[in-house]
């Protein structure tokens, strides 16, 4: 039976609002940047300076406060501090000789020099800036929690960075995401870390994933529903896909591979991101550690890259890690692909190192009434602040969207 217990989780920002200055609009519940009624994409560190500015118009705010908010107090490079600072300022239409809305306070900070007004959101929509979570019992009895958020069709997402709903809340480019897919669906998200119990990495058991996603489905109410899967998050999305097609209207794949590095034709030499992982894994934001990351993320953004492994870092011991990349390694499901029945989209980043595109190619050519999207970037995934960022956002919602029409 699901479990119904409801566990908050608090965050800093309860009542969502709205800035206007110039012509720009900061939609910190959405986490969007809108100029001239235009989303602009923005990195994470970039909205975070623009909220803080926003939030105190005409005051100066200290240097000293804004690396605190915005690398939380960390060590940070003039020259970091300055490239954040010109990425704010070209955002919302600025520059460093006029410095009409973002003016620099010299060796003292910076101050918003427009007029801001500021409204509250319908305190409805608070949902977006908490997260609750509620459990259901998974196949070996572990209660599973989950999440849901949103309004519109039913998506539920398999697999992300972190595996974890707490941790993916804190980082901001996750959040960046979940927002933009919550304004046009009822996302149902859920934690995959207990899944695993790190013992033969060939044998990860991915029947047992497909009966929790049951379970998770279940509780939540959705009957039928939209898959999107990221990174490994494809195994448990094909094994669930092909054992319960009545349940499954669409299936995305980001990221995806049909057969790991162990399969792969012309793959000679170690593993240079598990050596990176043995190396490093263990001395928090140690450059081994964000190497490896670095090796799925080669265009960044840098500051949010190493956001993401601190998060890992703390949730994964070695042992995890090595687990989980051994267990891509060795993975193959070539022999599912031909039992998918929904259409299904495939987003892959053409110069992606980690799975290049050929594995991507596989699936598409695999999977019955299967489409290939092709990104233009290095990235194994495109993180907010990067160029094709909006363009895999609007591709994976409008795939999404037709599922109902």
């Amino acid at each position: 039976m699901p479990l119904n217990l409801v566990a908050p989780i608090e965050t800093e920002c309860i009542q969502p609002m709205r800035y206007e200055f110039a012509d720009c609009i900061l939609d910190v519940d959405r986490h969007v940047l809108l100029r001239g009624g235009e989303t602009v994409p923005v990195e994470p560190q970039v909205f975070d300076l623009l909220e803080l500015l926003v939030e105190s118009p005409g005051k100066l705010v200290a240097r000293e406060e804004i690396i605190e908010r915005v690398w939380h107090g960390r060590f940070v490079s003039e020259s970091t501090i300055s490239a954040r600072i010109a990425a704010a300022r070209k955002a919302v239409g600025d520059d460093g000789k006029t410095q009409r809305i973002i003016r620099t306070i010299v060796r003292r900070g910076l101050q918003m020099a427009a007029e801001v007004s500021r409204d509250s959101e319908p305190a409805q929509q608070s949902e977006h800036r908490t997260q609750q979570l509620k459990y259901a019992r998974g196949h070996d009895g572990q209660a599973i929690a989950f999440a849901v958020s949103g309004e519109g069709p039913p998506v539920l997402r398999v697999g992300s960075i972190v595996y974890d709903l707490e941790a993916e809340w804190r980082l901001a480019s996750e959040r960046t995401y979940v927002s933009a897919m919550d304004a046009k669906f009822t996302m149902l998200r859920y934690n995959k870390s207990h899944q695993s119990h790190w013992g033969d990495p060939c044998r990860a058991n991915y029947e047992g994933v497909a009966e929790d996603i049951l379970a998770v489905t279940q509780a939540a109410g959705f009957d039928r529903f939209a898959i999107v899967s990221e990174f490994g998050g494809i195994f448990s999305a094909l094994q669930f896909a092909t054992k319960y097609p009545e349940r499954v209207s669409r299936l995305a794949i980001v990221g995806g591979w049909a057969e790991g590095r162990d399969h792969r034709e012309g793959v000679a030499g170690p593993d240079s991101i598990r050596n990176l992982i043995i190396e490093g894994w263990k001395n928090p934001g140690s450059g081994y550690a964000v190497g490896s990351l670095l090796s799925y993320f080669p265009e960044g953004p840098l500051e949010t890259v190493r956001e993401i492994v601190g998060e890992m870092q703390a949730l994964y011991s070695v042992e995890q890690k090595l687990y989980q990349r051994d267990s891509g390694n060795t993975a193959s499901v070539l022999h599912l692909l031909p039992q998918v029945q929904c259409p299904t989209l495939v987003l892959h980043g053409r110069n992606s190192a980690v799975h290049p595109l050929s594995e991507a190619r596989k699936l598409a050519a695999g999977i019955p009434d299967a489409s290939l999207v092709i990104l233009e970037t290095a990235n194994h995934i495109p993180l907010p602040g990067n160029d094709v960022y909006d363009t895999y956002i609007e591709t994976l919602q409008g795939f999404l969207s037709a599922a109902n029409e």
